[in-house]
């Protein structure tokens, strides 16, 4: 990478150049983002997994710009058309949109009025018109008449288009009408009129008008959505005129005899061909940004939920609620091994209340079941109620279920569970995302969680790498069990694989629980840049050795051994006595590979083992007069879960199968520009409804003053 595109990419990120270089050669070398920002602190002055995340993406679009300039350069070079002026400005570009632009009039078209006219002999006579030189235009129109041209008009004409083109392709005046598009432009909608009942949730956007730079992501997004859904026609509005008449002062003469063709010929230009092209790059440019926007919301919310708190290794009853159906129950052991599933029938119509206290009574006692978990969904609360009026003694908690059909019906599930249908893999999903919902999460796909805003609408191949680097990210900043975790959680750790995981899975089927990091070299397939990659994430619980329960990397293990000796002490009681950790002057162990913030790492590290980041889980209770929409009431105060966090607002769980939104405006008494800033998915909140919307399903709530 040279050493302009480094400056760019340092530029834009307000990194240092030095910083960018590291990164970028340690990501061509193989290394993983998790890895670097964890275990190459030096070499890249602490920069975090965002930052890193972010040299990684620009670092590819530079390559991409590269292999697209090669791609330019041949096809004109191949019509005979690269000048050694035009070569130096596109290998000289670092902007898309230029190297475009550049392009554009070398780019093979489709057949076109302009083309058409050029085959009829008629750019000469377009020439003409655009240079304004004769007084006579229609005798020299005539000269150019064929089998083809029949008459003076339509030679006129051709000649227009080929100025038309002209203009479209004028690197200028394109560039004039996107900043003036971009500063100056509204963005609009109207309601297809026939289709106006059907689209009531885009009521207020019927008739709708917002400058382009002031529409946030979110209903630009909206817009686009109601547009695709065929409910709204959506367009960019801006004054074309002014814009036409300052092309038309560079180019038209008003005195010369030629003046109004060229000038009806730049409004052609302008409004059939420049326009179309330029509101479309525009579009695509917002739609990017609210993309953009839209998975950064995504991303946060999904870290989040993959983070939330685990209840550990617990013997655990899941139960996935139904009317008519029943309740599925499935029994977990503490490591979530499937060990009995039935059904039982509390709720109507079957009624059969007393059957189904016995049996949760039952499997409560037998099986030591220290948890019950219930998903949120159709006759969740009910299923909660019941439950809870057994007064078990046992910790209950509702556990949102989204994604949980998704898994239950995906081969991983079958693979899993090849003898059980879809309804006993849903309740095992449900129970184990309370046990650990990062190890069951990961199984499913993240656009079916049920986070974020708009997933369906931004990018498709972005947002799915976007939330691939989180979940690599959020497994990676765990650390995972070696002996206890599945292929598909292995395969998302720094270095690893699919085939790696799976050859990680067979090896301990075979030798049985690793003992310690260095057995990993011994799985196939897994070489000294997969162990370097992986091993720090990786934890072996209970090995002789008790580094191998941390986050320090066998690289610095002897960096931990020369601490114990010099401390006149064992690595366990370094462990056992942080006290002895500070004494130590950490200046005395810096080498040319670990400085001062990996070993700041190294020490917090020691000083806590294996101690899970991620917190205690804690049960909740909805209010119990609250079922349906119909039970709410405005001026209500409720308990609440925040189960979405957007840009203009969060959405609350009160109970009910709508959430209610609590509008950015009703977050918090003072301002705030992010709901992100004040709330976490998951936290528990008080709010009051302000108003309900029942035809729409829409609740709205406040958190303000409570």
């Amino acid at each position: 990478m040279s050493p302009k595109q480094i400056s760019i990419i340092s530029n834009l990120l307000g990194i240092q150049d030095s910083s960018i270089r590291n990164t970028i050669n340690m990501l061509q070398e193989g290394a993983t983002v998790p890895f670097i920002s964890r275990y190459r602190k030096e070499r890249t002055g602490s920069l975090d997994e965002v930052q890193i995340g972010n040299i990684q993406k620009e670092y590819k679009k530079q390559i991409d710009l590269e292999n697209r300039k090669e791609t330019v350069l041949a096809a004109i070079k191949e019509q005979g058309a690269l000048t050694d002026k035009l070569r130096k400005r596109i290998i000289e570009t670092y902007d898309p949109i230029e190297l475009e632009d550049l392009y554009l009039p070398f780019k093979r078209k489709k057949k076109t009025k302009a083309g058409v006219a050029r085959e009829n002999g008629l750019e000469p006579l377009a020439e003409t018109i655009k240079q304004q030189s004769v007084q006579n235009i229609n005798a020299e129109a005539k000269r150019y008449l064929n089998s083809n041209i029949k008459t003076i008009r339509s030679a006129i004409e051709g000649a227009q288009h080929i100025i038309a083109e002209w203009i479209s392709e004028d690197e200028k005046i394109r560039d004039k009408t996107r900043i003036s598009l971009r500063k100056h432009g509204t963005i609009a909608s109207k309601v297809v009129k026939k289709k106006k009942d059907e689209a009531i949730k885009y009521r207020d956007y019927f008739d709708f008008e917002e400058s382009l730079v002031k529409c946030p992501s979110h209903r630009f997004l909206a817009l686009m959505r109601g547009q695709s859904e065929g409910f709204l026609r959506v367009g960019l509005k801006m004054d074309h005129d002014r814009l036409i008449h300052s092309i038309e002062r560079k180019y038209v003469s008003y005195n010369a005899p030629c003046a109004k063709l060229l000038s009806e010929a730049i409004q052609d230009g302008y409004k059939r061909l420049i326009l179309p092209s330029i509101e479309n790059q525009v579009a695509g440019e917002y739609k990017e940004k609210a993309d953009k926007i839209a998975i950064e919301v995504f991303v946060k919310n999904l870290r989040q939920l993959l983070l939330s708190a685990p209840l550990g290794q617990k013997a655990t009853l899941a139960l996935d609620p139904g009317f008519r159906s029943g309740c599925k129950v499935v029994i977990l052991d503490k490591n979530g091994n499937l060990k009995f599933n039935t059904a039982i029938y509390p709720h109507p119509p079957q009624n059969d209340t007393e059957k189904s206290e016995k049996v949760i009574s039952d499997l409560c006692r037998k099986h030591n079941i220290k948890a019950i978990a219930i998903g949120n969904g159709t006759a969740g609360r009910e299923s909660e109620s019941f439950i809870k009026s057994l007064n078990l003694g046992i910790e209950t908690y509702m556990v949102n279920e989204d994604g949980a059909s998704i898994y239950s019906a995906s081969e991983i599930a079958r693979e899993e569970f090849p003898d059980k249908d879809v309804t006993v893999r849903g309740s095992v999903s449900i129970g184990r995302r309370l046990m650990d919902p990062l190890a069951e999460l990961v199984k499913i796909d993240a656009k079916s969680i049920g986070v974020g805003q708009y997933q369906h609408d931004v990018n498709q191949s972005l947002l799915k790498e976007s939330l691939d680097q989180t979940v690599i990210s959020c497994v990676n900043s765990i650390g995972i069990n070696i002996n206890t975790a599945s292929k598909h959680l292995l395969t998302y750790v720094s270095g690893l694989g699919p085939v790696t995981a799976e050859n990680i899975i067979q090896y301990r089927k075979e030798n049985g629980n690793f003992t310690s990091r260095s057995q990993l070299k011994k799985v196939p397939r897994v070489g000294a840049k997969a162990f370097e990659q992986a091993a720090g994430f990786l934890r072996v619980r209970n090995a002789k050795n008790p580094l191998e329960n941390s986050g320090v990397h066998p690289e610095a293990y002897p960096i931990v051994n020369q601490m114990a000796k010099d401390s006149k002490s064992s690595v366990e009681e370094l462990i056992e006595n942080p006290a002895i950790l500070r004494s130590l002057d950490l200046s005395n162990y810096v080498t040319s590979d670990f400085g001062l913030p990996t070993l700041r790492d190294i020490i917090k590290e020691i000083e806590k083992p294996g101690l899970d980041p991620r917190g205690a889980v804690t049960s909740f209770s909805f209010d119990g007069r609250i079922r349906a929409i119909d039970d709410i009431q405005i001026g209500m105060i409720l308990p609440g879960i925040v189960n979405n966090i957007t840009n203009f607002g969060a959405f609350v769980d009160i109970g009910v199968k709508q959430g209610g939104l609590v509008h950015i405006s009703q977050i918090a008494d003072k301002f705030i520009s992010n709901p992100a800033d004040v709330l976490s998915l998951h936290q528990q909140v008080t709010v009051k409804v302000l108003d309900i919307d029942i035809q729409r399903g829409r609740i709205n709530l406040t958190m303000k003053g409570l």
